[in-house]
């Protein structure tokens, strides 16, 4: 197929429990700088290395996305993962995307904290072979990796989905922290409050 036929997908992956600004932004970013066609959150069904007693439903947790991106037309979901169920593995992932989607090359979206990791993610070499690694440089990490990543320059805001659930978890709104219309969800559904 003629390389300039050829779609850009980025695709930033997370639990996004909940989403926020800094995952919009970077996703934003990245979606600009590599002019790609579109960046897709994708949200994990059950993530390999989050304890899953953290993780709110996957149908709350795509809702908030679709809330979160809805006025940004560079943003998508991307729900492979939860509509196949189990541990969401990047390999697994992205070899049946490629499959799927022969036109499209895939840039899979990664903060610099990341990179040291990658030597142990399932299936490294393989997966290498479907995407090209987007990372997000930070001040306070080395830049540096032995296998492929393109690095980029985008402001990163101090910003955990942690944080944001400890705020929930103790009545206080963090208004400005993640996009209005998340937070009501987050208020009505009354999510993330101490049981």
């Amino acid at each position: 197929m003629d390389k300039g036929n050829r779609k850009k997908v980025g695709l930033l992956g997370g639990n996004f429990n909940p989403i926020h600004h800094a995952h919009l932004m970077m996703a934003d970013q990245v979606a600009q700088q590599m002019n790609l066609d579109k960046v897709l959150l994708m949200p994990e069904n059950i993530p390999p290395h989050v304890d899953e007693k953290e993780t709110i439903s996957a149908k709350h947790r795509v809702k908030m996305l679709e809330l979160a991106i809805k006025e940004n037309p560079r943003l998508g979901l991307e729900l492979i993962e939860i509509e196949r169920g189990g541990k969401s593995y990047s390999y697994d992932t992205l070899k049946l995307l490629t499959e799927a989607n022969p036109d499209t090359d895939y840039y899979f979206i990664i903060g610099s904290d990341m990179v040291e990791y990658l030597p142990k993610w399932y299936k490294i070499d393989e997966l290498l072979k479907l995407v090209t690694f987007i990372a997000l440089r930070r001040k306070d990490t080395i830049s540096k990796s032995p296998y492929p990543v393109t690095w980029l320059d985008a402001p990163l805001l101090p910003i955990s989905s942690t944080m944001l659930r400890e705020m929930f978890a103790k009545n206080i709104e963090p208004t400005y922290f993640l996009p209005q219309n998340v937070i009501d969800y987050i208020k009505t559904e009354k999510l993330y409050k101490k049981r």
